[in-house]
This record gives C-alpha cells, structure tokens and sequence, in this order.
C-alpha cells in the first residue's frame, strides 16, 4: 500500500516539528542542523558505501541535480525550521507546512509550465486567504503593518523549498535508487552544512539535547525521509504532497500534549481554509479527469 509511505513519514515529521520547537531552547539551530545529518551519515555509511563505490563512475553526470536536491530538500528546508522555531510557534511551523501542496501547484505552473484549472485557481485563492488570516493572527490588516512574523516566514520559504524539490525528484529520476539517494543528498547536506556549522554559537550538544538529535537524525533524517521518497515514486509530487493535509492536525494534537501550546480561533479559521483551498485544488480535478478517461 504506497500510501502508508507518505503517511508515517508525515507522522514522524510531524513530532520532528515539535521537536524542533522544544530543542530551540536547548541547542544552537546550527548546530542541531548539522548534527542531525552528520548522524543520518553515520548510520547509513555502513550500508550505502560499498554501493556508492561501485557505482562511482556513474555519479559524476549526476552530481549538479544531487547538488540542488541536497539544498533544497536536506538544508534549506530543514535549517530554515530550526531557525524559524525561535519566533514562532509548533502549531504555526504545522499549519504553514500544510500549504506545501499548494506551493507544489503554483511553482509548477510558474517553473515547469502545468498550468491549474479554474478549481485550483479558486482553492489557491482560498488557501491563500487562510494564510493572511492565520499570519494576521485573525486580523490580516495588521500584516501591513507589522509585516510577518520571522519564523512564520523562514517557515513559507522552506515549504516553498520543499514543494520545488517533490517536483524535481520527481521530473529528474535518479538512477541510484531510493537509498543511495538519500545517501548521496545527506553526504553532500554536511559538506554544505559546514561552514553554517563553523559559524555557530556552541556545537555543544547538553545532555536533554542527545534525545533530540537521535530522533533529528535517525527518525526524521532516515526513516521518514526513505517513506517520503518511496511515496514521491510510487505517487508522483501532487499526490503524495496531498498527505501534508494531515500535518497541521498531528502537529498541533503533539503540541499541546507534550508542549501545552494553545490553540486559537484563527488556528482552526485560517488552518481550514488552507485545507480546504488545497482539497479543493487537489482533488477536484482529479476526479474530473477519471470520469473523463472512463467516459
């Protein structure tokens, strides 16, 4: 069942959000930014090495897009988090990773040229408006004046990120296979790492941070990372980005629990409408189509 892939991975990532709010009092967002992946080498190198020799000489045409998928997927996304869990609240980091879908759409139409039917433009616009009213903390007229919040923005620009790497994985079909890949993209993540990690506070890890890197690096880096990708293959970037749907639900539920953050009216408006807009963006025209191909 290839949606079970998606799934956990959206379960585990979830938690990872939470744990990326309560280690930004704990851990340097540099220094766990690094860590994580630096550990996710480790555990995979024993087994991913012999096969990345072997296949050495088949690396170097590919290099250039591992590259990108790296900065994407593996740094931007994931430091941007680290670094927006400092202004910013569990709940809004799930809420604002919901719109990957919908950013999926649009940089797809902008980038690659798939251009969206009019009920994808309409649940753009919706989703759209959910994000004012959520950034706008229930009054979008304030975001003229106060702008948005830091962390909710480092949080747009690494879901944007991520939704341009679904569709480059996707589009480019990497020949090394689901776990070689995702070793080849953590090996070039440290090497990129580096100098954001040399210009760290402290890479001092505390004794209640050990938890939080282990679960950073094996947990999300690995584990969650191989079910995304298996997902992406077997489902394609739009379907497998419709899970997203679900982040904002767990991540606010394992919020409250564990961090006892509260949530507000303008969670539940702004967050509904952004679903909303992207079911609708989502699923609409898809069943348009399979009633076509069946007619």
């Amino acid at each position: 069942m290839p949606f079970l892939f998606p799934l956990l991975a959206i379960l585990i990532w979830a938690a990872n959000t939470v744990v990326s709010k309560a280690a930004a009092g704990v851990l340097d967002p540099a220094a766990i930014s690094f860590y994580r992946w630096v550990i996710a080498a480790l555990a995979l190198t024993p087994f991913c090495l012999p096969q990345l020799w072997r296949r050495r000489r088949d690396l170097r045409p590919w290099l250039g897009k591992l590259l990108v998928l790296s900065l994407l997927g593996m740094v931007l996304y994931q430091c941007l988090a680290y670094y927006a869990a400092h202004s910013t609240s569990a709940t809004n980091m799930g809420v604002i990773g919901s719109l990957l879908p919908l950013l999926t759409l649009l940089i797809g139409a902008c980038c690659f040229g798939q251009k969206p039917g009019k009920q994808a433009l309409l649940g753009m616009s919706i989703s759209l408006f959910g994000v004012l009213w959520l950034l706008g903390q229930g009054n979008p007229q304030t975001l003229l004046h106060s702008g948005i919040n830091p962390g909710d923005g480092m949080m747009l620009l690494g879901a944007a990120s991520y939704a341009l790497y679904g569709l480059l994985i996707r589009r480019w079909q990497l020949p090394f296979g689901p776990w070689l890949n995702l070793y080849l993209q953590i090996l070039l993540a440290v090497l990129l790492l580096i100098p954001l990690a040399l210009s760290a506070d402290s890479l001092a890890i505390p004794a209640q941070g050990w938890s939080m890197v282990l679960f950073a690096g094996l947990a999300s880096s690995i584990f969650a990372a191989y079910c995304w990708m298996r997902g992406l293959a077997s489902l394609g970037a739009e379907r497998t980005s419709v899970f997203m749907n679900l982040m904002p639900l767990c991540t606010a539920l394992i919020a409250v629990i564990t961090l006892g953050e509260p949530i507000h009216g303008y969670h539940l408006l702004g967050g509904g409408l952004i679903l909303s807009g992207v079911m609708l963006s989502q699923f609409k025209p898809r069943a348009r189509r399979v009633l076509l191909e069946e007619a």
